[in-house]
């Protein structure tokens, strides 16, 4: 029997470094729209939307959305996405895709949709982008990914990892992107455990399922996308989008047949 798949974003109005950035205005339409419209593009059989504010709800339900109410004082997305789906007894896997993540692919939900679907499959599932160590090495705000041969996670970290000591052979260096896939009873497991020492630590969610022995499959891919988490990055996906426009523009018009003998085109 086919599994049911829900796609869940969370959309916390209250972002401490940007309040209220899943309405903030991107191309003409709401940072929330974007991402909602990419998600629906997958093969999730239903897109929800996990708010705190009636002002979001409302946005949602504007553009053709479904909105569901959710307590503000929620720690983590994780304990938002489960009240969300907490009465949607016939859901077997969830996908929480981020509510700041307006390009994200529809491709790579659907492939972590692949994963946790299966019979065999692990508690949960991440992405992982390959990185330079350059890039990643002095910013703690890029958590970085180490894997076992396997595939799935090793650990998580805002400091870097794999540390390359000096006479040390380079391997591949991977930065985590913050969208997950969980089987419905692993993520009923995840929300009842208390914060981990590790995730205390790092602030980072993910290590709680690792520090209780719960296995997270990490899928590579070389989609990278573009978080929004300040109103500087907004600026950058502005150029982004405008940079997408643009190619995609440019693809059309090469797509358009030239008369022969200097024929004019009606």
């Amino acid at each position: 029997m086919a599994k049911k798949v829900l796609a869940v974003i969370p959309a916390r109005y209250g972002s401490m470094r940007f309040p209220g950035k899943v309405l903030a205005n991107l191309g003409g339409k709401p940072i929330i729209q974007h991402v909602w419209e990419r998600t629906f593009l997958s093969r999730a059989d239903e897109v929800l939307v996990a708010v705190d504010d009636r002002n979001v709800y409302n946005v949602v339900l504007g553009f053709g959305g479904k909105a569901v109410m959710t307590s503000a004082s929620h720690p983590s997305g994780s304990d938002r996405i489960y009240e969300a789906i907490r009465d949607q007894e016939d859901c077997d896997c969830v996908i929480n895709v981020q509510g700041d993540e307006p390009f994200i692919r529809p491709e790579v939900i659907n492939s972590l949709i692949d994963v946790i679907t299966e019979e065999d499959g692990p508690d949960m599932a991440t992405v992982v982008v390959p990185c330079s160590r350059a890039e990643m090495a002095e910013n703690p705000n890029i958590v970085k990914a180490v894997l076992a041969a396997d595939g799935h996670a090793l650990y998580f970290s805002r400091s870097m990892i794999p540390f390359l000591r000096q006479g040390g052979t380079e391997m591949p260096c991977y930065r985590h992107w913050g969208i997950y896939a969980y089987k419905r009873s692993a993520l009923e497991k995840f929300v009842s455990l208390p914060e981990g020492n590790l995730e205390k630590c790092e602030k980072l969610e993910q290590l709680r399922a690792l520090e209780n022995g719960m296995r997270i499959k990490c899928i590579i891919t070389e989609h990278a996308s573009i978080g929004i988490d300040t109103p500087e990055e907004l600026e950058k996906a502005e150029a982004f989008l405008a940079e997408e426009k643009r190619r995609s523009e440019k693809k059309v018009e090469n797509m358009v047949p030239v008369p022969e003998n200097g024929a004019e085109q009606k």
